[in-house]
């Protein structure tokens, strides 16, 4: 600056700011947040210590980790034991898991939140008609929980995108993921940010209250799985093929505690929205959550979404944004990308893989409906540039030969931004032309949030998507709906054969006038080449001041209720706890809080309620929704049942199987039980996010010592829980079973409480712990 000091002092003045200008926007974390720097300069420090401290070469989960400790020097850092108190860079939040998480900030009483925070507004559309009408019904029908948010996240700090912006994890990837973030987000599907280099971690909201309240948010060091990719992607093969492929191979649990590391050769094979498709449905696998390294793909999508300075500062720091060569990892898969085959999984499970050389083949045998009733594309999973434009190369050659979808075929686009740029592309029109719904920049059918009227609920038809999960009923909340999960490409080809039994690499299809036509390989431009199209402004900023601002919700309202917090623990052993269910096989947080028509009710727990555990299978009858009353003899609804135990006082527990709570994120599963009278979940084994959401609700989730213990448990027995005084972390549990005919049977449960859960269970939860340490 010395050489304008002989000069014009005012032109020093103005490259003064204007170089402090400059430095600010390209240190920024995204333009929505200008004023909070990327926080490379913090994780090489930190970094910088955890090396030292470790002297070992690193995986990339481990640079990413470890570098937001918030005690780098003092933490005790061993995979799958210690307990990492951790600072993350940001929160997002959508609509459905939003209420719950600002009622819970809410009570906290704090003024504003800690770290950059989002709410997204995707999940409360309804796919009915199409785009335009099912968003104006969307806005009208849910006015009451919109302006809540709206006016939340403006008094307390959050960025607010509106309805029809697009769905969460599209939108942080094109405009707040970075390579090396650490952010939490309300949604299983947040490791969707992994594509772009960050460790994007899906919790309840619970956790989310904690890091807005700027308390380190804590996570069990999770081991690390390797993905060696070699050999490149090619022809009908893509990147949703890879996470198919291990989704078979781990199985829906087999990611559990772990993340999943993607290197080698074959990463630069695959687009950046192709790694976040990948990423995505890690959840599937029960992953912390999925990360590929920096590369060259990462840097061309952060310049195309307009970060080019986040991209050069990434290129500065790449050294902490790779893995060392050496790093160790506690699994290892291999895949070569030249031989992978395109995939299909399902029905009922997304880890039930078939390589479409076998698709039809293995449906026969297994008596599954062989035509397709409806066909899908879209969603947070894939619904890229790329991902529309490659089906639109198959439509574009069907169509020259007169063939077109023979099944219903939905299109949802990821976000405004995408669904501006296919239109503006002719995109979308071509996927009209092909017999195509282009439906509303939102979740919906992935969800459950779809109108579905062309089958009746018990009929037996199958439909085919490129979503991520693929759970009975979850579509469209017919049971007898057989739903599998591929890539858009395959979607496309099975849509025009119409039958589950059609290969398009191999196989023909026949014209009106009897020729056959074999498909060419699907193609298009990974990014647009006129660039994006932004679309319309719907992202909504919260003021530099909202403390005057007021935040109202009717205590008529049957959509919003402020919470009541939980009682304290009264320091005595859980005695004769009633078996509210014992539940058979599988259940999923969609088994014990269904999604579809109740989303209207996430922002009223005793509403909401009413649907706890509906869908889970009672082992007494093999039926859902229908228990024993053990008080009066009388059968009925399992929430019927649990509030007539709550309301004589009556302590419960539920009993379930392995992997229990996987799938979605959402903490309604743990709130719901905690609010009808649970006291302990007991089952074989937990699904990550939602043990730690019942941990943070105040109740005892336990684990059969002895897993085949399961079988010693019925329905009608009572269940003891003793020398709960001296719960400490990997201390057994002692359980008295209390059988009908008087008789008792001891067994051990374990928990993976550490002291600082205990003292949550002691508090009654989380947040009431939190107001604790307030006073």
């Amino acid at each position: 600056m010395t050489i304008f000091a002989r000069g014009s002092a005012d032109v020093a003045k103005c490259f003064s700011r204007r170089l402090h200008a400059s430095r600010t926007m390209s240190a920024a974390m995204s333009k929505f947040d200008p004023d909070v720097p990327l926080p490379y300069s913090k994780l090489r420090k930190n970094f910088d210590v955890v090396k030292k401290r470790l002297n070992k070469p690193m995986t990339l989960a481990e640079k990413i980790l470890y570098s937001h400790l918030d005690d780098a020097k003092g933490q005790d850092i061993e995979r799958g034991v210690s307990y990492l108190r951790l600072r993350p860079d940001r929160v997002a939040m959508q609509d459905a898991t939003a209420q719950m998480a600002m009622l819970q900030f809410i009570s906290s009483g704090l003024p504003k939140v800690a770290v950059p925070s989002t709410i997204h507004c995707d999940h409360l559309i309804e796919a009915k008609e199409g785009g335009t009408k099912d968003l104006a019904r969307a806005i009208s029908t849910n006015k009451e929980v919109y302006d809540f948010l709206a006016s939340a996240g403006a008094k307390y700090g959050v960025g607010f995108w509106k309805p029809g912006s697009g769905i969460i994890h599209q939108i942080i990837l094109e405009n707040y993921a970075f390579p090396g973030l650490l952010m939490i987000g309300t949604d299983s599907h947040t490791p969707n940010g992994g594509g772009l280099g960050g460790l994007c971690i899906g919790v309840g909201g619970a956790d989310a209250v904690d890091v807005m309240a700027d308390i380190p948010w804590e996570l069990k060091c999770p081991k690390v799985i390797g993905v060696n990719l070699t050999g490149a992607l090619s022809g009908w093969t893509s990147p949703k093929d890879v996470i198919l492929k291990v989704a078979g191979i781990l199985t829906v649990k087999g990611g559990t505690g772990a993340i999943v590391e993607y290197f080698g050769p074959g990463v630069e094979s695959i687009s950046c929205t192709g790694m976040a498709t990948i990423c995505n449905m890690g959840a599937e696998i029960g992953a912390t959550t999925s990360v590929f390294p920096y590369g060259g793909r990462m840097k061309k999508y952060l310049e195309a979404t307009g970060r080019r300075e986040v991209a050069a500062e990434a290129d500065k720091n790449q050294d902490i944004l790779i893995p060392d060569k050496g790093a160790n990892y506690d699994r290892l898969v291999e895949i070569n990308l030249s031989e992978l085959e395109p995939h299909v999984n399902g029905p009922f499970t997304p880890d039930l893989a078939h390589p479409i050389s076998r698709l039809g083949e293995n449906a026969k045998k297994a008596g599954w409906p062989m035509d397709i009733k409806v066909s899908l594309i879209g969603s947070c999973t894939n619904s890229s540039y790329e991902d529309m434009g490659r089906v639109a190369s198959i439509a574009k050659e069907a169509m020259k030969y007169g063939l077109k979808s023979k099944t219903e075929f939905h299109v949802t686009p990821g976000s405004e931004q995408i669904r501006a740029t296919i239109e503006r592309d002719g995109i979308a029109q071509t996927l009209r032309e092909f017999g195509g719904t282009v439906l509303a920049n939102a979740c919906g059918p992935c969800i459950g949030q779809w109108a579905r009227h062309d089958v009746k609920k018990g009929e037996k038809n199958t439909i085919v998507s490129s979503y991520n999960r693929n759970f009975t009923g979850r579509n469209d909340a017919n049971p007898a709906t057989h739903a599998f999960v591929t890539s858009p490409e395959l979607v496309a080809a099975l849509a025009l054969a119409g039958t589950l039994d059609f290969d398009p690499r191999t196989q023909s299809l026949t014209t009106a006038d009897g020729k056959k036509v074999k498909l060419s390989e699907p193609h298009a431009d990974e990014l647009p080449a006129r660039g994006f199209d932004p679309g319309q402004d719907t992202y909504q900023a919260p003021p530099a001041s909202g403390g005057n601002l007021k935040v109202v919700v009717d205590p008529k309202s049957d959509r919003l209720q402020l919470l009541d917090p939980f009682a304290k623990w009264d320091g005595k052993d859980l005695e004769d706890l009633l078996v509210l269910i014992k539940i058979k096989g599988k259940c999923t947080t969609d088994h014990i809080s269904a999604a579809g028509p109740w989303l209207k009710y996430r922002g009223h727990l005793d509403n909401i309620s009413n649907n706890m555990f509906i869908g889970a299978i009672n082992i007494e009858n093999d039926t859902a929704n229908k228990i024993k009353n053990v008080l009066n003899g009388e059968w009925g609804g399992v929430p019927d049942v649990a509030r007539q135990y709550k309301s004589q006082g009556k302590g419960w527990v539920a009993v379930g199987d392995d992997n229990y709570g996987e799938g979605s994120s959402r903490e309604h599963a743990a709130l719901e039980p905690r609010h009808l009278g649970a006291r302990a979940i007991i089952v074989k084994s937990f699904a990550r996010i939602h043990e730690t959401n019942l941990k943070k609700q105040g109740l005892l989730p336990l684990t059969f010592a002895t897993p085949s213990d399961y079988d010693k448990i019925q329905p009608g027995d009572k269940i003891s829980l003793k020398g709960l005084a001296q719960l400490a972390p990997g201390k057994q549990v002692d359980c008295v079973i209390k059988h009908g005919n008087g008789k008792t049977t001891p067994i051990k449960l374990n928990h993976s409480l550490n002291q600082g859960q205990i003292e949550w269970f002691k508090a009654g939860s989380a947040l009431n712990y939190m107001k604790q340490a307030k006073k």
